[in-house]
């Protein structure tokens, strides 16, 4: 059994960021322990904990140990927990430091997990495992809420098993017919940081015309080259008659002009995370007939639909992680992901401290 203690990024209040050694809760027999090597830091729900901006919901509170992006290896299998010693695997987070906070609990060097809850990946992708929860959030968001093709049908079908048996999941989800994931298909994208390029390189994957996404700040008007989908300003964009648009940026006061780039009957996919009230004027979206969706949280069946995308080799993490510093170094690794528009993706680098 491993030591149970980790290093742990500790947000003690907003905007005050901390490295404390904490004791983890010893695992149970469905349980494993995880010795970290990468985790992400995000710029939505991340910034909102670090900013102090987060509206309050259950179990909210400081102190906490924030990510949700994270890669590391098994260090101790459970005899339930359907895993191995030795397997890398991506961990969405973690409750398991007693009285601080697990939101989500990914950013710390151990971590001790659920089993059913880890998702193994290939050794292959490496530190872009990280991003495999913000794929499947990009596909999640884009994807038609019950999908209905017969391959789409069978991963969900698959990934919701897994849910209860870890063991047959990560079976289930690695032998996958590989190359049998629809790509759902969205016009227009706006934001162009990590989140909105694998929108688009999704999107691009689909049926339809070349996905376009809008992008203010010029820094980040690169790296669409060889993904099949354009980036511009809004201003430099004629269309009017966009069937579907997906929403990436987080701003509550966009929609008016959103709505007005609408064809009748189009639809609008609120798929960012918006801390103040969202709004828009009735009578343009009344005359459209438009129609708002919000995505939420990406469920088993999209990570899994990511995993054949990534198999098959449709879809490319690269060029994503633009920022990579050791953990020890994560309070100005915060303040860079949070402040510096030419990061795209920041990780902590966990690897000498396990």
């Amino acid at each position: 059994m491993p030591n149970l203690e980790a290093l742990a990024v500790v947000l003690e209040a907003p905007e005050r960021l901390a490295l404390q050694r904490l004791p983890l809760t010893p695992p149970e027999a469905g349980d494993v322990v995880v010795d970290m090597e990468w985790s992400g830091i995000s710029t939505g729900t991340e910034r909102l904990l670090w900013s102090g901006t987060m509206p309050p919901f259950p179990g909210m509170g400081y102190p906490l140990v924030p990510g949700y992006e994270s890669v590391g290896r098994v260090s101790y299998a459970g005899p339930d927990s359907g895993l191995t010693v030795g397997q890398r695997v991506f961990v969405p987070g973690a409750r398991c430091y007693g009285e601080v906070r697990g939101l989500f609990g990914g950013a710390a060097s151990r971590v001790v997990a659920p089993g059913a809850r880890l998702l193994p990946v290939p050794e292959s992708l490496g530190e872009q495992g990280v991003l495999l929860a913000l794929a499947a959030t990009a596909y999640h968001a884009i994807a038609a809420p019950a999908a209905s093709t017969p391959a789409h049908a069978a991963l969900r079908a698959e990934s919701s098993a897994s849910a209860t048996a870890s063991s047959a999941s990560a079976s289930s989800v690695a032998t996958a017919d590989v190359g049998t994931t629809p790509a759902p298909h969205v016009e227009l994208i706006v934001g162009h940081g990590v989140l909105g390029r694998l929108l688009a390189r999704i999107a691009a994957l689909g049926d339809g015309s070349r996905p376009v996404v809008w992008e203010t700040n010029p820094v980040r008007h690169s790296g669409a080259e060889g993904y099949g989908y354009d980036v511009m300003l809004p201003d430099d964009d004629p269309r009017r008659d966009y069937r579907t648009v997906c929403d990436m940026s987080g701003d509550a006061k966009i929609l008016d002009s959103l709505v007005a780039r609408l064809a009748r009957g189009g639809e609008i996919v609120l798929g960012g995370f918006y801390h103040e009230p969202v709004s828009f004027t009735f009578p343009p979206a009344f005359m459209r007939e438009a129609r708002f969706r919000i995505a939420a949280e990406f469920q088993p069946s999209d990570l899994a639909a990511v995993r054949d995308l990534l198999d098959s080799g449709r879809l490319s993490l690269d060029g994503l992680i633009t920022h990579c510093v050791p953990a020890t170094e994560a309070d100005s690794a915060y303040r860079t992901a949070f402040g510096d528009p030419s990061c795209l993706k920041m990780i902590l680098d966990w690897r000498t401290h396990s």
